[in-house]
């Protein structure tokens, strides 16, 4: 769908044989971009609320690849990161919450299989998150911390392909945790018993796939307008814990619009 909306732009798009990508074998080349977005949001989190809320998202990502100095066929490092705050309602909009997350990545993906135009990378990636969800009538219990930190197995494809005489860069990610630590106080427990009494007992704990079922993914195509490159893409984020006889989730579809620059380290 994205790539037909693409080629209805005006021919302000620039033709050449190319698009010069993150591909490259090159360290010293540092293909960046900074991303906006906004979408729709699903938060639940049964410590502050039994229901469901929903809303809008706004999201800013800013990325950053380069071939690593020690083997630059074949591995890449990427750092990602990104911030969204979520607006949200109950079914008879008489609550709100507000959610604020900070996610930092730092991956290493490994060139498994490549063509002319196809690459197919696969590695792991380092993922910190930080935040909270505010509940506007949440009585004693009003806001919940969010920190957690995984080590997810992580998916990357990058596909060169052309309308007429036009290229684009079809980019996708996946990243699914495989392990980690997350804070989750216990169903009915305060922050006051938890951080004033020091009844933190078994407030951190280890996460696997099966108490922790989250992926992200993300699509994106990059193209150029005259000498600028844009990027336009998908995020799908989806985020589920259920510890301590706690369920929550904060489910994200979210449009993003962006710039893409190539820059070379002195």
């Amino acid at each position: 769908m994205v790539i037909l909306l693409l080629s209805l732009l005006p021919l302000g798009v620039q033709a050449q044989e190319t698009l010069y990508s993150e591909s490259s074998e090159d360290p010293s080349i540092v293909t960046r971009a900074t991303s906006y977005g906004i979408g729709h949001a699903n938060v639940f989190d049964n410590y502050l609320s039994p229901q469901a809320y929903k809303g809008v998202e706004l999201r800013v990502s800013r990325e950053s690849v380069h071939a690593t100095s020690w083997a630059p066929e074949t591995w890449k490092a990427q750092t990602y990161f990104q911030g969204y705050v979520d607006y949200t309602s109950n079914h008879a909009d008489n609550n709100h919450t507000v959610a604020g997350i900070a996610n930092w990545n730092y991956g290493l993906h490994r060139l498994i299989y490549q063509t002319q135009n196809f690459q197919l990378l696969a590695g792991g990636v380092a993922d910190l998150n930080g935040g909270f969800i505010y509940n506007m009538r949440g009585g004693n219990n009003p806001a919940n911390m969010r920190l957690y930190a995984n080590i997810d197995a992580s998916l990357r494809l990058l596909w060169h392909t052309r309308i007429k005489h036009f290229p684009f860069l079809v980019r996708y990610q996946l990243n699914v945790p495989l392990t980690g630590l997350m804070f989750s106080p216990h169903y009915g427990q305060s922050y006051y018993e938890i951080f004033s009494l020091g009844d933190d007992h078994g407030v951190v704990k280890v996460t696997t796939p099966v108490s922790q079922p989250t992926w992200r993914q993300l699509l994106s195509v990059d193209f150029q307008i005259k000498k600028t490159t844009l990027r336009i893409g998908y995020v799908c984020d989806l985020q589920q814990a259920k510890l301590n006889g706690l369920k929550s989730h904060i489910y994200s579809h979210t449009m993003m619009i962006g710039f893409v620059k190539h820059l070379k380290k002195l």
